[in-house]
């Protein structure tokens, strides 16, 4: 079968920051929360491609490498007019053949599940998305022999390298970004030593809180909460790992479970270090 006009005015070219307000109204369209902000730092860590037909952008796909091993990819949006005819796996296909052999990471919806199945994807897991207004608590006190102070310059490399540990690939690039532009809080032992830590950025309508890093939950429970009573009578996110054993946390803070996308990975999944646990992650997107 010969393609319609339509498929033939159908060009992909890689993202151009020309493009974000294109891309910007296209995630409204979807009812996806990002700012041109959001994108601006989307882009900025990594790369991707639009499709464009008769002179607008009809669909985005983008991607980010972690080291030189690991990779995830994400805003795959295609316009709700043009769904339908391959658009989205035609990005998909554009970004497996850029990102290479690396093992790639991907948070699906279970409307994207099957065509991530279909190109080689496997279910590892899943994300447990909660959001809400904070409510006032009592921020919870670290456990005896640490404290929590705000993340300072000299920390970037210890909370990459824990990161990392915690994720199973490199987040130097992620961790170092965040730290410029974010609030970092952290959690140190008696000689000051970092064993710990939290982000919170500005995201969508409010804020969002990810990576927290830590080496348990009672660990976790005192960062979470602390930057969360920073954030009290405003609208904030958090996107959990399974078995995080904070949702009674989560519960009083009055941030309720509203979505749970699959984790997928083609390729073979991160081997974590066991001793520290990525509680939260940064993004849906870049992981």
């Amino acid at each position: 079968m010969s393609p319609t006009t339509a498929e033939v005015n159908i060009q992909y070219r890689p993202m151009l920051e020309s493009d974000f307000p294109a891309a910007h109204a296209l995630s409204q369209a979807v009812h996806w929360r990002h700012r041109p902000e959001d994108w601006q730092l989307l882009h900025r860590l990594g790369g991707g491609f639009v499709a464009q037909c008769d002179g607008s952008v009809i669909g985005t796909a983008l991607w980010w490498p972690h080291g030189d091993d690991h990779a995830s990819l994400g805003m795959v949006i295609v316009s709700p007019q043009s769904q339908g005819r391959g658009v989205g796996r035609e990005l998909m296909n554009r970004l497996l053949e850029a990102i290479g052999e690396r093992n790639t990471l991907l948070h699906a919806t279970p409307a994207g599940q099957p065509l991530y199945e279909r190109l080689g994807f496997e279910v590892i897991g899943k994300i447990h998305q909660h959001q809400g207004i904070v409510a006032s608590r009592v921020p919870v006190a670290p456990p005896p022999g640490t404290r929590l102070r705000a993340a300072e310059a000299g920390d970037a490399a210890k909370l990459a390298e824990l990161a990392s540990r915690a994720a199973g690939m490199s987040r130097t690039q992620v961790v170092s970004e965040l730290l410029r532009i974010a609030e970092g809080v952290v959690i140190a032992d008696d000689n000051g030593n970092p064993v710990g830590f939290g982000i919170l950025r500005s995201f969508g309508q409010g804020d969002i809180i990810g990576p927290v890093v830590a080496p348990d939950a009672e660990h976790a429970r005192a960062l979470l909460s602390h930057l969360a009573a920073t954030r009290t009578g405003s609208f904030v996110r958090i996107d959990m790992s399974d078995e995080h054993g904070l949702d009674a946390l989560l519960s009083e803070l009055g941030l309720a479970h509203v979505d749970t996308p699959i984790a997928m990975v083609r390729g073979e999944a991160p081997k974590v270090d066991p001793g520290i646990h990525q509680f939260a992650i940064a993004s849906q997107a870049f992981f």
